[in-house]
């Protein structure tokens, strides 16, 4: 009975080890979808996406709904950041230390669309960005380039492929070392646009979309595709988000 009873307790217990690497998924992204300015309608899209994106390839999505719970310990948990058409100043100047923290402390950011429309006023947040928005004309589709063809999760963008976007045209570089992955071809769409305050005539025969760097002790990705809602279910658009998270949370290509 005795051993009966332990081989019942030892099999039980594998089982349970067994149970427990399971469920430990390789890694957790935070996503933040804070604006303080437009608000896009792909953010509801873009929330489901990740969070089946995640499900299908073992990590987890966190949705941030707590203002006041961006802290060091909280974020303790988490590989990498992500930032989905956020817009405006949404941190205060102690949550700005934490997300530095976290970089330097060797972890991710991954910046989607308006991202870069975001937090104009904290330098070092433009820097991981890399390049800030500064203008669009209206919606239309246009040829993208692949840059980098061995930055994965670009294979659906070959051969010039035709996308419908919001195409941002961004002010100068912030910091060196952009590697850019990804670009619009400006003679297949009309880049020219006039909001009376500011213009824009296009960014010339390099026009680039996606790019990624080391920062910081840390990493950073961004990719301007993701204003309209259709995009998110778009097979080519999330291979490239699985690519650009992977990175930003691991260091691995």
């Amino acid at each position: 009975m005795n051993r009966f009873k332990f081989l019942l307790f030892f099999f039980v217990f594998q089982v349970a080890l067994a149970s427990s690497a399971w469920a430990q998924k390789q890694f957790k992204v935070l996503l933040v979808t804070t604006t303080k300015g437009w608000h896009h309608e792909s953010v509801h899209a873009g929330v489901l996406a990740l969070q089946q994106l995640g499900a299908r390839n073992f990590f987890d999505v966190v949705l941030w709904e707590d203002p006041n719970g961006f802290t060091d310990k909280y974020l303790e948990q988490f590989k990498a950041v992500v930032f989905l058409n956020t817009t405006g100043d949404i941190f205060d100047e102690n949550q700005q230390k934490v997300l530095e923290r976290f970089i330097q402390g060797g972890k991710g950011f991954v910046g989607i669309h308006s991202a870069s429309d975001t937090e104009y006023e904290w330098p070092w947040y433009t820097k991981m960005v890399g390049r800030m928005f500064h203008i669009h004309p209206t919606i239309q589709t246009a040829k993208l380039k692949v840059l980098d063809p061995k930055f994965p999760g670009l294979q659906g963008f070959a051969d010039d492929k035709q996308w419908t976007e919001e195409l941002y045209e961004f002010g100068p570089e912030k910091t060196t070392g952009l590697n850019y992955i990804l670009s619009v071809d400006e003679t297949t769409y009309n880049p020219k646009v006039d909001w009376g305050r500011v213009k824009g005539e296009g960014m010339g025969k390099l026009h680039p979309l996606a790019w990624y760097h080391n920062y910081d002790g840390g990493r950073a990705f961004y990719t301007a595709l993701g204003h309209l809602p259709t995009n998110f279910s778009e097979p080519a658009f999330q291979n490239h988000l699985l690519a650009g998270i992977f990175w930003a949370a691991t260091g691995k290509k």
